[in-house]
């Protein structure tokens, strides 16, 4: 049975300290992951001199750890309260640095950004689903959440606390359901609204991509604002892009936006790799009945027209709703939601775009 963030934390709590109590007691564990058999974890000290000292406490916590049934690997990072290294002293949101060309993360081999025209139309459900779906095909997938001042992922993906940073400059992410996770949401205040012009969006982004130590991933989704502004633009003009993957309900006003959306990508000279029409069926929980509250077919005429792929119809459920709010993906689970988000990253594979 694969090890779990409950069953690393049961192990920490046995870590007693010199002063009393323990790890887990004393509030002292932060950015804890467990993936694949791979825990990190920090442990935060009070203060710069508390942790020059607790070393044989750093070692005795990775060796409890190394003992938890399905553990293959630990690494522990020793900080302090309000030391550089911890990601909250990093400054986010400055101005970009100069590039010498396009970014591409260090062992990400794709980068598909998720886009819309327009607010409203599932694109973060979207993105959270097809990187879970991506994951359970055996993918290595990071997902990136770019909706810089509305950040949703960190509550869909069921993750929290602020990403460690041993050195005060490497960004570690966070992991959840086989997915690597960064948002900007992690980094600031929720409660805080964020407050940025043009030039602090594009340098939080190049932090997000050049920053955050991704590893070796197959594809990394980012999870675009809606609309057609500076996130977009600095994107596609300083990453090396795979390609796009705009998302619309049916009904004419989203595709309306949608039509920017892509007008948009082909100026900037991204390929627009295929439509994905959301929310295109109902099916009524009581009786079984079929509706298209939205209109049907509008995304796949649209695609037609275009002349790009058309990667498939997503239903409209409770459920999907349900799931993003309790930060547990459907596609998580088994039967028609899961499946459609399943053949939709299928899709994707097969056209070697993921």
């Amino acid at each position: 049975m694969p090890v779990s963030r409950d069953d690393v934390l049961r192990a920490l709590a046995r870590v007693g300290l010199p002063d009393g109590g323990d790890l887990v007691s004393r509030d002292m564990i932060r950015a804890l992951s467990v993936e694949e058999g791979a825990v990190r974890f920090v442990i935060e000290a009070p203060d710069a001199g508390q942790a020059a000292r607790m070393e044989p406490v750093r070692a005795a916590a990775v060796q409890i750890v190394e003992e938890v049934p399905g553990v293959g690997s630990v690494s522990a990072v020793l900080t302090a309260h309000g030391g550089a290294p911890k990601a909250p002293s990093l400054k986010v949101g400055g101005h970009p640095k100069p590039q010498a060309g396009p970014l591409k993360p260090v062992g990400v081999d794709r980068i598909l950004a998720v886009g819309s025209g327009k607010g409203g139309v599932g694109k973060s459900t979207v993105s959270t689903n097809l990187a879970v779906a991506l994951a359970k095909q055996g993918r290595r997938v990071g997902l990136l959440d770019a909706d810089i001042y509305g950040p949703s992922l960190p509550r869909m993906m069921g993750v929290s606390g602020r990403p460690a940073s041993p050195d005060g400059k490497i960004i570690e992410p966070l992991h959840a359901h086989g997915v690597t996770v960064m948002s900007i949401g992690l980094m600031v205040d929720p409660a805080k609204a964020v407050v940025w012009r043009g030039p602090m969006l594009m340098g939080a982004l190049q932090q997000m991509l050049g920053q955050v130590a991704w590893g070796e991933l197959d594809v990394l989704i980012v999870d675009l604002p809606p609309g057609t502004g500076d996130v977009q633009l600095t994107l596609c003009q300083k990453t090396e892009l795979t390609g796009a993957l705009v998302v619309s309900t049916p009904q004419d006003v989203a595709l309306l936006d949608a039509r920017k959306a892509i007008d948009m990508f082909a100026t900037l000279k991204t390929p627009v790799l295929g439509l994905i029409e959301n929310m295109s069926l109902y099916i009524c929980p009581e009786c079984g009945h079929e509706a298209h509250l939205f209109g049907h077919g509008g995304v796949r005429a649209e695609a037609e027209r275009l002349g790009v792929p058309f990667l498939g119809e997503l239903p409209l459920h409770l459920d999907v709703r349900i799931a993003g709010d309790d930060g547990v993906p459907v596609a998580l689970g088994e039967g028609p939601l899961a499946d459609a988000y399943a053949a939709l990253a299928r899709g994707l594979v097969a056209g070697g775009m993921a």
